[in-house]
């Protein structure tokens, strides 16, 4: 009986095996098959939003007009500055004009009609072909659109980078240290305090600047670095960080303390668990209860919103930098708007979107690792 055991337990063995390399293929056909088709419909949402951003910052096509028309007067007034060109007939004057006005929007792809053009734009911005600007440069002199962003975003991540990653985790600690004390003094303070934050940071910014720069001059009013730039780096940094205080300061007035009342009411849901409470019968610290028990079942909502956070670095913010005079990515957004510049406003568009797909794509994937009960793709909790 001993020894027709043997074959039985190879058997069972081999079954075991090929039913383990056979889940283990299931599952990677089953994340193949999600991935697909996750960034096809991330892919289709960008290129509907893209198309979108064309319509609306062309008008409709209207854009188009104000630009037919911006040209045919640019045309008219440099060949009317030639004295030769006032001598020739009236017929010939308006036939030069008109072959001059045919060539610039041909330049401009004005010759074709709005809704090839549209499409035009749509494929170039899903394949960050960004051009150039139809009216900006950079500081440089170059009109590359691509050469123009990268120059403005540095100023952008470094201000609001600063800002948000302060404002993160200090409403972060706070919220987390206030849902121990609810009911309490700086509890109240902090709820009567969160509707503060419906006015936008660039309002704050007003006051701001009006009391330290104008009334009390402790601050500059605006700007990166004081004019002209200190050569030495460590001066110059110093420059920087004075300039940043006022619109930092802003940004944490506008939304620290509903930020930290968002983050208390977040923890006290979860520490009303029944098994918070039994982890506090048993005698578990409370730093060993917040780490496990609190902490640990949140940490998929606390990555969200550090990694939404990161990617809202990009956009800047439009107002703000433009009352600051803060030359970041959105003071450039306001100044595409303004001069109707479709390439920039494309750029930063489908780049953000982008960067939001690939964020909201990776997030499914961070929670399976972080939370056991997510599993990728089934669309369920175990």
């Amino acid at each position: 009986m001993s020894h027709e055991a043997f074959p039985l337990d190879t058997d069972a063995s081999n079954s075991v095996n090929a039913s383990a390399k056979k889940a283990r293929t299931t599952t990677i056909l089953r994340l193949l098959q999600y991935s697909a088709l996750r960034l096809l419909a991330l892919f289709f949402t960008v290129a509907v939003g893209v198309y979108v951003t064309v319509l609306i910052a062309n008008m409709g096509g209207y854009v188009d007009e104000i630009r037919r028309s911006q040209i045919r007067e640019g045309v008219t007034m440099s060949v009317g500055l030639d004295p030769e060109f006032r001598k020739l007939p009236e017929e010939t004057r308006n036939s030069i004009i008109e072959e001059k006005v045919r060539i610039a929007e041909r330049r401009y792809g004005l010759d074709k009609p709005f809704i090839i053009r549209s499409f035009t734009y749509l494929k170039n911005a899903l394949t960050l072909n960004l051009g150039f600007s139809e009216s900006m440069s950079s500081d440089s002199g170059s009109r590359l659109v691509k050469n123009i962003i990268l120059e403005r975003l540095p100023s952008t991540l470094i201000l609001f980078g600063s800002a948000n990653l302060l404002l993160f985790f200090l409403s972060l600690s706070l919220g987390l240290s206030l849902s121990r004390h609810y009911g309490s003094f700086w509890d109240k303070v902090v709820l009567a305090m969160a509707p503060s934050s419906a006015s936008p940071s660039w309002f704050y910014g007003l006051f701001l600047i009006l009391l330290f720069a104008g009334l009390l001059g402790w601050l500059p009013f605006g700007g990166m670095v004081s004019a002209p730039p200190p050569e030495n780096p460590i001066k110059y940094g110093l420059s920087l960080l004075r300039h940043m205080i006022l619109p930092t300061l802003a940004m944490l007035i506008s939304s620290i303390f509903m930020t930290i009342y968002s983050w208390r009411t977040f923890f006290l849901i979860y520490s009303s668990e029944d098994y918070v409470e039994m982890a506090k019968a048993k005698g578990l610290t409370n730093k060993m209860i917040e780490r496990r028990y609190i902490l640990r079942p949140t940490l998929p909502n606390i990555i969200t919103n550090f990694a939404l956070m990161l990617i809202v670095l990009w956009t800047g913010a439009i107002i703000l930098e433009t009352v600051f005079n803060w030359p970041g990515i959105g003071q450039l957004y306001f100044k595409a708007i303004g001069s109707f510049d479709i390439p920039v406003i494309l750029a930063n568009t489908v780049v953000y979107a982008y960067l939001l797909a690939i964020t909201v794509f990776l997030l499914d994937f961070i929670y399976a690792l972080v939370d056991p009960r997510v599993r990728v793709g089934e669309g369920s909790h175990n």
